[in-house]
């Protein structure tokens, strides 16, 4: 809304003319408000539908969210190697939310073997860009190890 009442349903229209029109920044929004019931109602299967157009036009915002959905079952049955090959394929693009992702998956072990040195790799990648929420886990995990 600059300049302007803010207008959800609005917004999803012109979204989606544009995600109709195969622009993946578009079909990428357009999976958030289905995913989010953002001006329109809550629909996960439509969502899952425009996070993928979005990631196979290789936008790395796209294929973030399409993991996130596989990681969470958000719209499909939860399957974590996918997820973790999109998160990867993402962060090789440098998005650092994927890396973070990649990252979590890394330090936890969901469903690929657990290695702490590539989750502090990533980590580091993803704070290297700003992400707020990997430069936290990077001091907390420096903490724990100055405390062994």
């Amino acid at each position: 809304g600059i300049g302007t009442d803010v207008d959800k349903l609005k917004a999803f229209e012109l979204y989606l003319k544009a995600a109709n029109l195969d622009n993946s920044i578009a079909q990428h929004n357009i999976g958030h408000m289905y995913k989010d019931g953002e001006g329109i109602e809550q629909d996960y299967n439509k969502s899952i539908e425009f996070f993928k157009k979005s990631a196979e036009k290789g936008y790395s915002d796209g294929m973030t969210m399409l993991g996130f959905c596989y990681n969470n079952g958000i719209g499909t049955d939860p399957d974590k190697k996918m997820a973790f090959k999109l998160y990867e394929k993402a962060a090789n693009l440098e998005n650092s939310v994927a890396q973070f992702n990649i990252a979590l998956m890394y330090e936890y072990g969901n469903e690929i073997e657990k290695d702490i040195n590539q989750a502090i790799y990533w980590y580091k990648k993803s704070a290297k860009q700003g992400y707020q929420n990997a430069q936290n886990k990077l001091k907390k995990l420096n903490k724990n190890i100055q405390e062994i």
